[in-house]
């Protein structure tokens, strides 16, 4: 368990708390109204939860300076004092001194508590607590070192006692509001399937074929009727030349190509989608009618 002091937790704590300012606070004992010493720190855990006030006993003891757990004190708004509630000044003095050389560890801190827990430990002066809280704050046997807890598993909840703040002793009015929680999740609004399908269409190719066909011409050559040598004129009957006929036909046939490439992912789109809601505040209403009140 952790501690720090409150200006090394959070450098701005007196805008937190609107300007007011424990530290300095005079600490008194309840009923007798006799000065112990002042606030000279707080002590907060890692959530920020006081858990000590550091009591600077001050003159009377040199200076001495002792650890208040927070639910053994009250707040005094309006008398800017702090009270230890049921301590005496000699309770105080008997108290484990604190160091910040010696630092703050399980073992000192169960010092601490091991005073407070006391049966001796009185609670003059706490008329306005419930049973239940008086009971928590005496030294009854229910109060006794709570064996049952470790330096591993012990928490500053264990002991409300201790390190509660009691709303009847530190005059607190606690004012909530609403406010709106934006979350969002993810869900499944649908599928996209990609597939494909064979379509038949006609297509139409144009091949030019040649044919060969045979053309017979005749002509009166310019020497017709000329009288020939005997022995030119061959007369014969039977087949006297031969011609080879060839022509083309188309070849058709169908071969499968490439055609195109398609390719699926997903992409994100963002947009920024707006709601609206009734949210209720609480207000402080103060009825004090030609009586001076302070708000700060």
């Amino acid at each position: 368990m952790v501690l720090y002091k409150l200006e090394e937790f959070d450098p701005n704590y007196r805008d937190t708390f609107q300007g007011d300012d424990i530290k300095g606070l005079g600490v008194y004992t309840e009923g007798t109204d006799e000065k112990i010493g002042t606030v000279s720190d707080i002590l907060v855990d890692e959530d920020g939860h006081f858990r000590y006030l550091v009591v600077d006993l001050g003159f009377w003891i040199f200076g001495k300076k002792v650890l208040l757990p927070v639910g053994r004190s009250r707040i005094d708004n309006s008398s800017n004092r702090v009270y230890a509630i049921g301590m005496t000044r000699q309770q105080a003095e008997d108290l484990p001194e604190f160091t910040e050389r010696a630092g703050l560890d399980y073992d000192y801190e169960e010092q601490v508590r091991g005073v407070y827990r006391s049966p001796s430990y009185t609670t003059t002066g706490l008329e306005t607590s419930t049973p239940v809280e008086s009971s928590r704050l005496t030294g009854t046997t229910a109060q006794a070192t709570p064996t049952s807890y470790t330096r591993d598993t012990y928490k500053y909840e264990h002991e409300p006692a201790l390190y509660g703040l009691h709303q009847p002793h530190h005059d607190t009015l606690r004012l909530y509001e609403e406010r709106l929680v934006a979350n969002k999740h993810r869900e499944k609004i649908g599928e996209v399937a990609v597939g494909k399908h064979v379509e038949t269409e006609t297509a139409r190719v144009v091949v030019p074929v040649e044919k060969e066909r045979v053309v017979i011409e005749r002509v009166t050559p310019e020497d017709a009727g000329t009288v020939v040598s005997p022995g030119e004129a061959n007369f014969r009957e039977g087949e006297v030349a031969r011609v080879e006929l060839h022509e083309e036909t188309p070849d058709i046939r169908k071969e499968a190509v490439l055609r195109e490439e398609v390719r699926v992912k997903k992409v994100v789109d963002q947009e920024t989608v707006q709601a609206e809601d009734t949210v209720r505040r609480e207000e402080l209403d103060v009825n004090a009618p030609n009586l001076p009140v302070e708000e700060r």
